[in-house]
């Protein structure tokens, strides 16, 4: 069952980047999505990621849930490595800076609420299946 959701996700990324964003937004369960785009910390290349996302006023917020994998996905190591990236949401592209954050920081609680309301609880959910605490990432605007 999850390759084929796996598959899924790999098709509405596909449709999403592939019409301009003209497709995908809210396709995938009604959630919004946009598409992160990262350099490899490794290998240089660009990496697109298709993530559903709150947001906080002007602030965009994504999950490194990995669907609760006790791995987490690659492309938190590649912001961590670069924070300056670009998300597209819909249509619109923007440089943004991200900054994961956790448990500690102060208003990691009231934004992973967001987060995981716009899932409609999935979030909660994988937590309980790791040990280790999700990074939620704030996505600020570029300046």
């Amino acid at each position: 069952m999850t390759s084929v959701f796996a598959n899924v996700l790999r098709v509405h990324q596909w449709v999403y980047e592939n019409s301009g964003g003209l497709v995908g937004h809210k396709l995938l369960f009604g959630n919004p999505t946009l598409l992160l785009r990262t350099v490899g910390r490794k290998t240089g290349q660009e990496r697109t990621s298709a993530l559903t996302y709150g947001r906080d006023g002007e602030v965009y917020l994504v999950t490194a849930s990995n669907g609760g994998s006790p791995r987490t996905p690659g492309w938190l190591a590649n912001v961590k490595a670069t924070p300056e990236c670009e998300i597209q949401v819909g249509r619109r592209r923007m440089k943004v800076v991200a900054r994961a954050t956790y448990p500690d920081d102060p208003d990691y609680a009231r934004r992973w609420a967001i987060v995981d309301k716009v899932n409609k609880g999935r979030y909660s959910a994988y937590q309980k299946m790791t040990k280790r605490p999700i990074a939620l990432v704030v996505l600020t605007q570029a300046k």
